[in-house]
């Protein structure tokens, strides 16, 4: 492309030296910099991408994107905006010629459930329309049988945008996508048009990124102000858990700027679920919907999954798909890795891995297993290192109250000392029902030994996950494949 074509799309750029050049890609990595790429400079918490303008221009970048104005010795392609992040986004979503305009687009966000909730919208939408591609913390998925590890929840702007165009290409009609805090503040998603945005919940979590509640409100409230900007000739929808306070805050702030659709258990709720019954197999529940009423079956447990069911649900009727259908279609919905994982068979006692890795994630997890009237319920966990620290006090009290007997052990310790994180754990609990065993793949044989009829085991934090990081190295490590192992030389429990 044409960099004299590229400008047309970005937004309030200055610009100095040639302008007749032939850009054949963005990076924003001065080592992967060369000719035919342009160079954005932008700012990070741990470093200023300006920095490394240099080393850019000697790799043979052929135009540099920054914040700031020309050097007076400058000879070259110097392109000036007030934002490099959104207009690293708007050069992306030119390049590759503009793909979400091809694809009908959902996206959520939120704390908690924003993978199964993508999961089962690019389930609903492939039963009712053809292809979807997902992009979500598991993985990346861009036509039939065409997957990408995931490298973020929400990948770099120039990342996704490559994403979307490979979906294009390979006859996705739809794409489901997770949208994080991050990504929102970093305008990683600047530039794709929305068809729908699903807003979960907001609790306790990336304290250590956003600094408060109110700032990580702020960031998640990013993407409304999106859709509100995006315009278009279909006003996109807002799909908002009122349920959840910041949900309800969310509701009152955009009602009348966007499509706005509730879903919950109030009886408010545009969305509604009544009479919710479990058991280890799944969970049925009568969905109220804006007059109409449905029989729900689907093979997810979980109040929480109620909330990501009808959170889906939502999306797809606000994007014009058939609503009964899509009731149908939640009754073979995948089994997402890793949330509320089973990995017992014939066994006893169940066992169940699941991403929960936030205070009331964990709470939610437990309360579900709870309900499913276990003898004992042991939860293995632990929190991750160089992370928000003040919630590692309350998922210690949370895993006490919930459940019987915890097994406290690592989880991402990253450059911390492991037993500095158990140590602020146990500030928040109070009893002697624990133990600690720092080797993840102990802790886990530790209480598949523990076990006996009728009980149930958690294995907490890292769900899918198939690594374990500690000091800038990353171990392979995966909770279900560990688990899996360990069930297959059980033997007769001892007691605690």
């Amino acid at each position: 492309m044409k960099l004299t074509h590229l400008l047309d799309h970005l937004t309030r750029v200055r610009t100095f030296g040639p302008l007749d050049l032939d850009i054949t890609g963005l990076t924003a990595d001065s080592r992967a910099a060369g000719p035919g790429l342009i160079f954005a400079a932008l700012r990070g918490k741990a470093a200023d991408g300006h920095a490394f303008i240099p080393q850019a221009l000697a790799q043979g970048a052929s135009a540099i994107l920054a914040e700031t104005d020309v050097p007076e010795d400058f000879r070259g392609t110097w392109l000036t905006v007030k934002d490099s992040q959104a207009a690293l986004a708007e050069a992306a979503d030119a390049l590759f010629r503009k793909p979400s305009d091809r694809l009908l687009v959902a996206g959520v966000t939120g704390t908690n459930g924003k993978t199964t909730t993508s999961f089962l919208l690019q389930h609903l939408i492939e039963s009712a329309k053809g292809h979807c591609g997902l992009i979500s913390t598991v993985k990346y998925v861009v036509g039939e049988g065409l997957e990408e590890a995931a490298s973020h929840t929400t990948p770099d702007s120039i990342t996704l945008q490559r994403l979307l165009r490979s979906m294009v290409e390979h006859q996705c009609v739809a794409v489901a996508m997770e949208v994080s805090s991050h990504a929102l503040v970093q305008q990683r998603t600047h530039g794709i048009r929305f068809d729908a945005a699903i807003f979960t919940n907001l609790t306790q979590d990336h304290l250590d990124y956003h600094g408060s509640m109110e700032n990580y409100y702020a960031a998640k409230a990013l993407f409304a102000a999106h859709l509100v900007e995006q315009g278009g000739a279909k006003q996109p929808a807002l799909v908002v858990n009122t349920d959840d306070a910041a949900g309800r805050r969310l509701a009152r702030d955009y009602e009348g700027k966007l499509r706005v659709v509730t879903y919950g258990m109030n009886v408010h709720a545009d969305f509604r679920a009544t009479q919710m019954s479990a058991t280890t197999k799944g969970t049925t529940f009568t969905l109220e919907a804006r007059g109409r009423s449905f029989l729900v079956r689907m093979p997810l447990i979980g109040r929480f999954n109620v909330y990501n069911a009808l959170g889906a649900l939502g999306a797809v009727w606000a994007m014009d798909l058939n609503l009964r259908q899509a009731v149908k279609s939640l009754e073979d919905a995948p089994q997402v890795p890793g949330r509320m994982e089973v990995v017992s068979d014939n066994k006893p006692f169940k066992v169940f891995v699941d991403y929960a890795h936030t205070p009331d994630a964990l709470d939610n997890a437990l309360r579900t297993l709870r309900d499913l009237n276990p003898r004992r319920l042991i939860t293995v966990f632990g929190c991750g290192g160089d992370r928000d620290r003040t919630k590692r006090a309350r998922m210690g009290a949370v895993a006490e109250a919930g459940g019987n007997y915890t097994i406290l052990t690592n989880d991402n310790p990253r450059g911390e000392a492991p037993e500095a994180i158990v140590a602020e754990i146990r500030q928040g609990m109070r009893g002697e029902n624990c133990e600690v065993l720092l080797d993840r793949r102990a802790a886990i044989e530790r209480a598949i030994a523990l076990a006996g009829g009728g009980d149930i085991i958690l294995i907490a934090g890292k769900g899918h996950e198939k690594g374990q990081m500690a000091h800038g190295v990353l171990t392979p490590f995966d909770d279900v494949q560990v688990a899996r192992h360990t069930l297959r030389n059980w033997v007769l429990p001892e007691r605690p």
